[in-house]
């Protein structure tokens, strides 16, 4: 299975008054089997099917307390990604580009419960390029988010968009010799503009997501999992977010990281499917808890055009 960067479009926007505004646009964790490596020319569609679920913690690591009661947050979502992979070349790597689409039902308690349903942010790159040798891999990508989720300022628990746009640049790696060992990673760079409703700039941000694994015979099997370190605060009108006894620190600066296992299948032709399961632990000033995603690859030029991509 050659997937490009699997961007699970569980993206869960909670609680913006009390943790990073607007949630992750990008969905950590989801870019795992052959996350430096993109498949094979042709034109594909990729479903991302998930399951979030978790509470706040504060700036010291320990459950955020708000009305005598811990945040939770509960998201099931759905990512509809259109990739095509061309056969033009840039400075000798495969040009290929993409659309996410995001389906979130979501569901948070905050001084008590609310739901909303709809799409959520998109996600646009237009310009993804693949190196290929024998044993490795190399990707990058510009990631553009859109702010195309309905956002409430009044009311953060209903809230699964952003209200602002953000660019991420990426770069991932895999390594997959004869003997079938895997390990892949990929590194990115989040950068957000201000939130024009709330004037609220959540800082920027470097995440990670790795994979160590063993391929047989089509079969995988492994570990995967990611970590998020941010590197500046959070600001509104320009001034260093305050602290909050019992819910987060200065500026907020959120940190997670995760590990759980994942395998999956592929076949010749690359279609292909994924389950994981992502533990959450070291979580400050963010949700934490637990992922679940099941991902299908369809390579619709091999399926409808009679050959493989």
């Amino acid at each position: 299975m050659k997937i490009l960067n699997a961007v699970l479009f569980l993206v869960v926007m909670v609680c913006a008054a009390y943790a990073k505004e607007g949630g992750d646009q990008s969905p950590i964790g989801a870019a795992s089997w052959l996350a430096g490596d993109a498949p094979p020319p042709g034109f594909y569609y990729i479903n991302y099917l998930g399951y979030y679920s978790g509470q706040l913690r504060n700036g010291s690591g320990g459950k955020a307390i708000f009305d005598g009661a811990t945040p939770s947050a509960n998201a099931v979502g759905n990512g509809f990604r259109f990739l095509n992979i061309t056969r033009y070349k840039i400075l000798g790597a495969t040009w290929g580009f993409d659309v996410d689409i995001p389906i979130i039902d979501q569901s948070v308690n905050l001084g008590g419960r609310a739901s909303k349903f709809g799409v959520g942010d998109i996600l646009l790159d237009p310009l993804i390029l693949a190196w290929h040798r024998p044993a490795w891999h190399v990707l990058t990508g510009i990631d553009v988010f859109v702010p195309a989720g309905y956002f409430d300022q009044h009311d953060p628990r209903v809230s699964i968009g952003a209200h602002y746009y953000s660019v991420e640049p990426i770069v991932g790696y895999t390594y997959l010799p004869k003997s079938g060992w895997e390990a892949s990673a990929r590194l990115a760079y989040n950068l957000k503009t201000r939130n024009p409703a709330t004037q609220y700039h959540s800082g920027q941000d470097v995440h990670m997501d790795y994979l160590a694994g063993k391929h047989l015979k089509g079969w995988m099997l492994g570990g995967a999992g990611y970590f998020l370190e941010q590197t500046t605060g959070d600001t509104v009108n320009g001034q260093t977010v305050a602290a909050a006894s019992g819910l987060y620190d200065a500026g907020r600066r959120g940190q997670v990281v995760a590990i759980g296992p994942s395998g999956g299948y592929t076949t010749q032709r690359h279609l292909s499917f994924i389950l994981q399961w992502q533990h959450e632990t070291l979580v400050r000033n963010r949700f934490g808890g637990d992922k679940f995603w099941f991902k299908l690859v369809l390579p619709l030029t091999a399926i409808f055009g009679g050959a493989k991509p």
